[in-house]
């Protein structure tokens, strides 16, 4: 089926060059100069993309892209913006454009863009096989955010996704990758809370060899490895304010410099970033740059606790026990197991459900989950009840420091977990799904590193 793009700019030259270009990958063309044109040719037919300049005579990209959002929601649409103009292209993101290209265009860009558009699936599924495989829970929460990522995964914007450790931001963010046009390349998952600050630059952007001590060979970085791709930035947060700065510089350019180059490399990646903390409030406290979160937050996502979404802790133990289940022989889980599962608070979330099953199936007899292999905190092996009044959960009101209480919760988790490792850190890091470096440096944050 051929495809049909449509191009809106006043510009006689630009026109030309987008019309050229396409004509060369075999796409057919429909050229107006004004917004009104443009709406009257959306109303009469079929349209694969549009492309449109961001100063038109009768109005702007931004009022197009707010029609086309409105009334073909389906529909791709790109802005051309000048050179440096970044606060209106995060504005049409915004907006819900596709993507934007900045003055003079860059052909090699332009290309990847139309591809990317012109791959996108016709409809808007908000009940993705994708999401659903890696996306667990049938409540509300959850069916919500399903259908907001199958929105999102076709933009190219920015994402952040909030949330607390262990809720699934990872997760959320390779189903974004899997139903974006960029499935069949690479996603990049990178913690920067893991990474030493004097090796940054080298993994982000590559070097070359002989550019620093124990530089013995060339090295691609993240962004030229993830290049057609995404690139997912865990723990955003922990960036030092030096690596901000190279990283938005990044973005911006759509290029990167390797550690002892003395040119830059293009690199097309779509980025999402997440963290555990509140970046608006590390915004305020001066420990990240607030041009930055204002590039990466330009969609944004929030994951809900395990607690926001109690319904869900059934189905998904039943999710967790059928993985664990091997050799034929079922595991089962008595029901005053499952009581005590449903009025537990999870600090570790959806993570800790699987560690706490996973844990409890080695060490029940008879396939059969019993309330003391569990081993909640504070679970004394008596009643829920009992075992509610136990547990030393502090309430809001006695909560001073929203960080030290988390760190508290977090110095938990890594503590039982280690115990049940007998303090393998390999074993503790496996089993909280988090790299070797990250657990080591957590514990370092934390001062538990002995």
């Amino acid at each position: 089926m051929n495809k049909t793009v449509l191009i809106i700019d006043d510009e006689l030259d630009l026109r030309e060059l987008l019309k050229l270009t396409l004509a060369k990958m075999r796409i057919a063309t429909i050229a107006v100069e004004t917004v009104g044109e443009a709406k009257a040719e959306l109303q009469q037919q079929h349209f694969d993309l549009c492309l449109t300049d961001m100063r038109l005579p009768d109005g702007n990209g931004l009022d197009l892209v707010a029609y086309v959002q409105k009334n073909h929601p389906q529909l791709p649409i790109a802005v051309v913006t000048a050179y440096g103009n970044v606060e209106l292209a995060v504005e049409a993101l915004k907006l819900g454009a596709f993507d934007f290209l900045s003055k003079p265009v860059n052909l090699t860009r332009l290309r990847s863009l139309i591809s990317n558009a012109l791959s996108l699936p016709d409809t808007l599924d908000g009940d993705n096989l994708t999401t659903e495989t890696l996306l667990l829970g049938d409540s509300q929460h959850m069916q919500n955010i399903r259908r907001q990522i199958t929105k999102v995964a076709r933009s190219q914007a920015p994402m952040y996704i909030s949330g607390e450790s262990g809720t699934g931001k990872e997760l959320a963010a390779r189903s974004i990758h899997q139903q974006s046009p960029r499935a069949k390349n690479l996603f990049a998952p990178v913690n920067c809370g893991a990474i030493p600050s004097n090796l940054m630059e080298s993994v982000f952007f590559g070097h070359l060899k002989g550019s620093f001590t124990g530089a013995i060979e060339d090295k691609m970085g993240l962004f030229q490895a993830a290049s057609g791709g995404t690139l997912f930035l865990d723990e955003v947060a922990d960036l030092p304010l030096d690596m901000q700065v190279k990283l938005l510089r990044a973005i911006q350019e759509k290029r990167v410099r390797p550690v002892g180059a003395e040119t830059e490399v293009d690199v097309d990646v779509r980025l999402i970033s997440a963290t555990h903390k509140n970046l608006q409030d590390a915004v305020m406290e001066g420990t990240f740059r607030s041009d930055l979160f204002y590039r990466l937050n330009v969609i944004d996502i929030h994951m809900p606790s395990l607690r926001q979404r109690p319904e869900d802790i059934e189905p998904l133990t039943q999710r967790f026990l059928n993985q664990l289940s091997s050799n034929g022989k079922a595991i089962e889980l008595s029901n005053s197991a499952l009581d005590a599962l449903r009025y537990y608070n999870f600090p570790g979330n959806v993570r800790e459900l699987e560690n706490i099953l996973e844990r409890a199936a080695t060490l029940c007899e008879n396939n059969r989950i019993e309330v003391t292999d569990l081993k909640l905190h504070g679970d004394s092996g008596g009643s829920q009840e009992q075992s509610n009044l136990n547990r030393p959960e502090r309430q809001p009101e006695q909560i001073d420091s929203l960080e030290e209480h988390l760190e508290e919760i977090e110095k938990e988790i890594l503590l039982d977990t280690l115990e049940r490792s007998r303090w393998n850190k390999t074993a503790a890091a496996k089993k909280l799904g988090i790299s070797f470096r990250s657990i080591r440096y957590r514990l370092q944050k934390l001062g538990l590193d002995d």
